[in-house]
């Protein structure tokens, strides 16, 4: 199994209260699906298993021996949201949105957001474990936190990726000026003296979009969130989802790409155009058939085989989201294609 490049994922701006009530259906105990329900789902291997994590209230955790039936835990992996997370981010409880996983120096971390629909007063949360088996996760504080109009970008959406190097970084971003990065040190939060940088925006700075945000007067017109980087061959591929999520059926989510030689960007589409100032290339959308809108992605290789998965707003089942998983194929050019 080639090396995972990437971490967290966040949940757009929020989750509608449809998909909210959805999550909030806890299972009482255990059971399997072949059509699992997610909301920005990340994927893990460990000891011949696979492992999901996506939003939900203490974040939703299921398994899977063959990536096809997928036992959805009762249990979700936080049982207690840590005190900070609740003091740091006004309104914020246990809808904890847009987990990331990977593996760095024998050790698991886990990324988190915490938030409230529409706003970027928000934090990103840090857990480590020595084993996906082992059900207690360790709290390992806050990584970085935004304040409403202090910043102009919204802390949520994380995703780790680590270089060739072997230098830890981490992606993240919602909306506001668009996707941040930043440089983490060995323990998995912001070095020192680091300060985020803009890489990507859905529209170039200045450009003013003739429609309104049909979900949110605070978060602007500047859709774009939930950045994966993961790595292939000398590349390093940015996948970020422009547009409307967490509307059911009304769902506008899609799937940009772009690429670099280095974590740091700039990040350039298949035209040539830096993704900085609104570029990115289509990789996918809803095809009106089976799914209105997919996003908020995730790449990997496992067992040789380079995988893409997100979420997709199901017309069969009146705009729920629910787990999509396509295999990567690679262009002579060196771009990805399902």
């Amino acid at each position: 199994m080639k090396k995972r490049f990437v971490l967290l994922t966040v949940t757009c701006l929020g989750i509608a209260l449809t998909v909210q009530a959805q999550q909030r259906r806890m299972p009482r105990e255990a059971f399997t699906t072949d059509t699992p329900m997610v909301h920005d789902p990340v994927m893990a291997y460990e000891d011949s298993t696979y492992y999901i994590y996506a939003t939900g209230l203490g974040i939703q955790q299921m398994t899977s021996r063959d990536r096809k039936t997928w036992t959805v835990k009762p249990e979700p992996v936080m049982s207690v949201i840590p005190g900070w997370a609740t003091d740091s981010v006004p309104g914020f409880r246990n809808h904890v949105w847009a987990p990331d996983v990977i593996q760095y120096r024998g050790r698991w971390w886990l990324a988190y957001s915490c938030s409230t629909f529409g706003k970027n007063g928000s934090a990103i949360g840090l857990l480590s474990n020595r084993s996906l088996a082992f059900p207690v996760w360790q709290d390992e504080g806050c990584i970085v936190t935004s304040r409403e109009k202090r910043d102009n970008w919204n802390a949520i959406d994380p995703n780790f990726v680590i270089d060739e190097q072997e230098q830890p970084w981490l992606v993240w971003g919602s909306f506001w000026d668009g996707i941040q990065l930043a440089r983490l040190d060995t323990t998995m939060h912001i070095a020192a003296g680091e300060k985020p940088r803009t890489i990507a925006r859905r529209y170039a700075p200045g450009y003013k979009p003739s429609e309104d945000n049909p979900t949110s007067k605070h978060a602007g017109t500047n859709a774009i969130e939930a950045p994966f980087i993961y790595k292939h061959g000398a590349w390093y591929y940015l996948f970020v989802s422009w547009d409307y999520c967490c509307r059911g059926e009304k769902s506008s989510y899609r799937v940009a790409v772009g690429r670099s030689k280095t974590v740091g960007g700039p990040y350039l589409d298949r035209k040539g155009q830096d993704m900085a100032n609104g570029g990115g290339t289509l990789f996918l959308e809803g095809d009106k058939k089976q799914f209105e809108a997919a996003g908020h992605c995730a790449a990997y290789t496992f067992g040789g085989e380079d995988i893409f998965i997100c979420h997709g707003y199901s017309i069969a089942h009146k705009g729920a989201s629910i787990l999509i998983q396509r295999p990567i194929k690679w262009t002579a050019d060196g771009w990805p294609e399902l």
